[in-house]
């Protein structure tokens, strides 16, 4: 290879290398069951490109999202529907979420849709990532895409008292 030829490859490998170093792994997750349900694909493929600041990242399973590097926002589709729970359910944008707190001294928060089947679920580093606009970013697609079942949040307060003989 003549020298002319060679320090032009050179040129191109040089300029090649900061795109190369701006790729990130790719997030290992596991696919819900029911993850080839089609209105996971029209979930999944509307995704956002970024969520409270955090960019968007490939994952290897099939109805999965993440975004963050490290991964702070992780999404699965293809859950079963969750039935009545004691977990708090708050509605935000016409979706509502079961809001699984039990991890909150690691900084980290579950969402599950409730009333949609199929479900979603978010893992969610909110040191990182605020839940609000986690929900924010994900309602439209859930509300179009997501067959709602029927059921709806409600609070104790809601709930009528048992009759009494």
């Amino acid at each position: 290879m003549s020298r002319s030829r060679r320090f032009f490859a050179l040129l191109a490998v040089l300029a090649l290398l900061p795109g190369l170093a701006a790729c990130s792994t790719t997030v290992a997750m596991q696919p819900a069951e029911g993850a080839n349900d089609p209105a996971c694909a029209q979930v999944i493929s509307r995704l956002p490109q970024s969520i409270s600041g955090q960019e968007r990242r490939w994952t290897d399973a099939q109805a999965t999202g993440a975004w963050g590097t490290p991964a702070s926002i992780l999404l699965t589709c293809g859950l079963e529907a969750p039935g009545p729970s004691t977990l708090p359910c708050r509605p935000f944008d016409g979706v509502d979420w079961l809001v699984d707190e039990s991890q909150a001294a690691e900084n980290r928060y579950t969402l599950t849709t409730f009333g949609r089947e199929p479900a979603v679920q978010v893992y969610l580093d909110y040191a990182e990532a605020s839940s609000a606009d986690v929900a924010q970013a994900l309602a439209p697609l859930i509300r179009d895409y997501l067959p709602a079942t029927g059921q709806v949040c409600t609070s104790p307060a809601d709930a009528s008292p048992a009759p009494t003989p």
